[in-house]
């Protein structure tokens, strides 16, 4: 058997690991679907005609839901962070390195487990949004793959970086806290209001970091809205992320266990 085909049985195998782990442990998971679905609840329903400025309830819930559903990404990421910094403190990872398995493919199952609970759980959030009133009647079908295929690249992108912050963390505890800027991020981003509203020295920091250009690029694929230069930043972050994300992990993963 090739190298690549026990690469690919391994990691399948440590796929399966993580989803049975998932299915089996799912607390972590709805726990940390709960702060993105209240925020949809408390931004709408309390804040929303305030927010809207003028423009109705629908209007708002309509500009949300994409940063929301980016939200989601961000925070349920935390619990990759988590699980991975329990499988290095626990011993389990230890006892793989004794076992004729391909060393990569213990990250590779983590990574691919994490970006398909996050794509579960951002159509879990988006269902919350359509069952308050959410609608995209404009998008066409590529357009919806085209923003489920932007929802899955920034899943991978920070999963590779959540990864690397459970790999850098002495435990489950400081796994979670250093992770947890990835859920703040989308706090002070375009998510919530537009950048023009926002006082003058803070727009910058709103608008050049990773969730703004992929929040605008989602907003305009399912709400027609312009897109302009976000349609090549927000992959362009996701890349360099992703790439960033891989060579951090891997550089810890490999180093010998002290």
């Amino acid at each position: 058997m090739s190298s690549l085909a026990l690469a690919v049985r391994d990691s399948s195998t440590m796929l399966r690991r993580n989803l049975l782990h998932a299915r089996r442990y799912p607390s972590l998971t709805l726990n940390l679907l709960l702060t993105p679905v209240m925020l949809l609840l408390l931004f709408v329903y309390i804040f929303g005609d305030t927010m809207s400025a003028g423009a109705g309830r629908s209007a708002y819930i309509a500009y949300i839901v994409p940063g929301i559903l980016l939200m989601t990404i961000g925070s349920t990421v935390i619990g990759t962070a988590v699980s991975v910094s329990t499988d290095m403190n626990e011993g389990i990872v230890a006892r793989f390195r004794t076992m004729a398995i391909h060393r990569g493919s213990i990250l590779f199952g983590h990574v691919v487990g994490s970006v398909l609970q996050i794509l579960v759980s951002v159509v879990l959030v988006g269902a919350v949004g359509v069952a308050m009133g959410f609608r995209s009647t404009d998008a066409t079908v590529l357009e919806w793959f085209a923003a489920l295929g932007l929802l899955a690249l920034v899943a991978l992108a920070f999963t590779w970086i959540a990864v690397g912050m459970g790999l850098s963390s002495p435990n489950a505890e400081a796994a979670s806290n250093n992770a947890m800027p990835l859920i703040l991020l989308p706090l002070i981003s375009s998510a919530f209001v537009p950048l023009h509203s926002m006082p003058g020295w803070f727009q910058p920091i709103a608008e050049y970091q990773p969730f703004t250009p992929a929040i605008e690029t989602l907003r305009g694929l399912l709400l027609g809205t312009g897109i302009g230069n976000n349609g090549w930043i927000a992959p362009a972050w996701c890349l360099g992320l992703t790439v960033l994300g891989y060579r951090w992990s891997t550089a810890q993963f490999n180093r010998d266990p002290r």
